[in-house]
């Protein structure tokens, strides 16, 4: 009878103790999650906020007075937003399929163990991660040897492939049984057919994961554009973003919104409601991208972690 008293006892106390982890556990998520999303809420609200309460109050999650004049100072005079849009969203979309195959065929090529250069290849691609030639290197490239400046290629070109990404996907493929391959060379496939039918369908987790981290790049990428980018036609929303929140004076300025700056009052332009809705502007496209590929992330990173 003790000894059932004891047991009992302990098994209320694992129980007990288990629950208790388990709250400590969704706390800390919890309050991670509210560490991110606070943040993006105050930008919303600081966004939509009347200046002068802006400036009386500072930023506030409840502010006294909501106001749409930071929005309307866009959409009344839409052409360089929508003009940036299209350039940022060309750039990410061919940059990401462009650079996902690039990507996964030398990641293919690296893990395959009959490739007899295997080791001082995959040692190349380790050790341009280490050292970089510059940027002035970089610059002269691209100008005059690639010809790109003032191309929407400038763009797209220098972040094509990253070793980093090769190494994971070479991880991942690595995963793939050497005999399917094998097998089909039997049946008489070729070699890119293998790599189109075969290994590229069973690497969609990876390909998934790596093209979102891909078109986050893409879509943020700026200091390309200011290097490379003279053309006004040519400028992407990011560097669009980073010229308005360094100076204002840069859209005040363009002949774009010269139709609305007749019916604003300079002194009272919601410059910092402005910055805030540019920055919602050029982050809400990925925001709605993300979710559709969180499925893949724990699949695509665990299964194509780096092997040494």
């Amino acid at each position: 009878m003790p000894a059932k008293t004891t047991t009992a006892k302990s098994t209320t106390a694992k129980k007990s103790s288990f629950k208790w982890s388990t709250l400590i556990i969704h706390l800390i998520f919890i309050l991670i999650t509210l560490s991110m999303l606070v943040p993006l809420a105050l930008v919303i609200i600081v966004s939509l906020t009347d200046e002068n309460s802006i400036l009386h109050h500072g930023y506030r999650m409840i502010p006294d007075k909501f106001s749409f004049a930071a929005y309307e100072y866009f959409f009344k005079s839409p052409d360089a937003i929508l003009r940036a849009y299209g350039v940022t969203i060309f750039v990410a979309v061919v940059g990401t399929v462009l650079s996902l195959i690039l990507t996964a065929s030398m990641g293919y090529t690296l893990s395959r163990r009959d490739y007899g250069l295997v080791r001082p290849t995959s040692f190349y691609v380790f050790f341009t991660m280490l050292f970089g030639g510059g940027l002035v290197p970089f610059y002269i490239l691209v100008t005059q040897y690639l010809h790109l400046k003032d191309t929407i290629w400038a763009l797209i070109v220098p972040g094509m492939l990253s070793p980093f990404y090769v190494l994971i996907m070479k991880g991942f493929m690595s995963k793939i049984p050497f005999e399917i391959i094998e097998s089909a060379k039997v049946e008489g496939a070729r070699e890119w057919r293998i790599f189109a039918q075969l290994i590229l369908p069973l690497s969609k987790p990876s390909l998934a994961t790596l093209g979102l981290f891909i078109m986050f790049n893409y879509w943020n990428e700026w200091f390309n554009a200011l290097l490379f980018i003279d053309n006004e036609r040519l400028v992407p929303l990011q560097l669009l973003l980073v010229r308005t929140m360094n100076s204002l004076d840069f859209i005040t300025s363009r002949p774009e919104f010269a139709l609305v700056m007749s019916n604003f009052n300079l002194a009272n332009f919601p410059k910092t409601a402005a910055k805030f809705a540019i920055a919602i502007m050029s982050a809400g496209p990925m925001l709605l991208v993300f979710p559709f590929f969180q499925r893949f992330f724990v699949k695509g990173l665990t299964v194509g972690a780096i092997k040494g």
